[in-house]
């Protein structure tokens, strides 16, 4: 099978970025146990040794970042997707699943990737798969790999193959540096996709994964660009009198929910995506609204105002306060921000300011009760995975900067790999 989606790294060389270490040593860190998960053991691929990324090293971490898996240790070696296992010995180790492969460096330079799922409690053939890919598609390939393990186990779809995009500051005074970097769902891989002296805020993914939208303070303050991921190409959106800022995709891409403060104090608008038509107003408070986000189903956006003397998180119908009245939807606390809506509607996650600290939140919505997820004091941005089942943020952890991923139930964690410097501003996309 050949990968259909060219690799982050060689698109970014095409567009004149310029790649980080090419092959960046494996960096996730995960913690907690979850309550239920499927025993799994993933063997070191064969060739892996001699390969520039560790297969199956990578399929194992994704697997157990999910929460849903844990590795059990088969004792075994010498096995590929060709062999045949012996069941009997690896139920006995606890394993109710088995992933065995090959990395094998091929006469052109490319790699060809071999791997087998098998149930062992059944002892079934599962499925197979093989790719044949260049040296940069490696851990493309993994990722794809952990997706079909994950969706045959679960029945859900993986999203290991996916991209995350997030900001970077590093250096002091005339030396600052801010960047926006694009990478793999684990965090490896990064590329910077802009690099400027000027802070860089509110990265928003297009629905489509093609483009990000985001606020760029380079001309000294705040405008809104719209940035082509395949080639680097970008253009101004919004540049209005006054600020422009928070982005967001509606669910087809067609409309961007923006932040502006070009009438008074700072109200949420929609535009054309394709910056041909003029902002139209969705709010009309006297207090600050911003941080819009659309429902999936496009009919509602989400937002932040202090229209009751304190930040809580609001919706309104998509067509704006004048379709229908803004309802307050957060109620515990008297600070909550950064409403971010699961792709399955059904949750939502919000930064919640608990006695000082801003910590993770999750609620379900229709529902009154908010879950905390974190007991970290600078959490921020959360962002859900594609498939709704883990949600992505930035914190400070250990005395540094971090970007985290957490199960909904806040129970499994994972630190993801990052460039160094100040970290803000996460999106999980496609």
């Amino acid at each position: 099978m050949i990968l259909r989606r060219h690799s982050l790294q060689a698109v970014l060389l095409a567009a004149g970025c310029a790649p980080l270490a090419a092959l960046a040593q494996f960096r996730v860190e995960i913690s907690g146990v979850g309550v239920t998960q499927l025993p799994i053991a993933v063997m070191a691929f064969r060739g892996d040794d001699a390969a520039p990324q560790k297969i199956g090293a990578i399929v194992l971490a994704d697997l157990e970042r999910s929460g849903q898996f844990k590795s059990i240790d088969p004792g075994l070696a010498n096995l590929d997707e060709s062999s045949r296992p012996e069941m009997r010995e690896l139920r006995q180790k606890g394993a109710d699943h088995l992933v065995v492969g090959s990395t094998t460096r091929l006469a052109d330079g490319r790699f060809d990737v071999r791997f087998r799922l098998w149930d062992v409690v059944r002892g079934q053939d599962l499925g197979a798969q093989s790719y044949a890919v260049p040296a940069g598609d490696l851990r493309l390939s993994a990722h794809r790999i952990a997706d079909f393990i994950y969706e045959k186990l679960t029945g859900e779809k993986g999203v290991f193959s996916t991209r995350i995009a997030y900001v970077t500051k590093s250096g002091q005074g005339n030396a600052q540096r801010h960047s926006l970097w694009i990478a793999d769902s684990d965090g490896e891989g990064a590329q910077s996709a802009l690099a400027s002296p000027e802070p860089i805020i509110s990265a928003s993914w297009s629905p489509n994964g093609a483009q990000l939208a985001y606020v760029s303070f380079e001309s000294r303050k705040p405008v809104v660009y719209v940035h082509e991921v395949a080639n680097g190409r970008r253009r101004m959106l919004a540049n209005f009198r006054g600020s422009n800022s928070a982005p967001a995709w509606s669910p087809d891409g067609r409309q961007i929910a923006i932040t502006l403060s070009r009438d008074g104090n700072s109200q949420i608008y929609v535009m054309d995506s394709a910056g041909n038509s003029e902002p139209r107003r969705l709010t009309q408070s006297g207090g600050i609204d911003t941080e819009p986000v659309y429902s999936p189903d496009g009919k509602s956006i989400y937002f932040v105002s202090d229209r009751g003397g304190a930040p809580q998180i609001y919706r309104m119908p998509a067509g704006g306060e004048a379709a229908g009245r803004a309802e307050r939807v957060t109620f515990s606390g008297n600070y909550n921000i950064s409403p971010a809506i699961s792709p399955d509607g059904k949750r939502m996650a919000f930064i919640s300011r608990v006695s000082g600290d801003f910590r993770l939140h999750v609620m379900e919505l229709g529902g009154q009760a908010a879950l905390a997820l974190t007991e970290t004091s600078a959490d921020e941005r959360p962002s859900f995975a594609p498939n709704s089942k883990l949600i992505l943020y930035a914190t400070r952890q250990g005395g540094r900067e971090a970007l985290m991923t957490s199960t909904l139930d806040g129970k499994i964690k994972a630190r993801l790999a990052t460039q160094g410097g100040d970290i803000r501003e996460p999106q999980w996309g496609k």
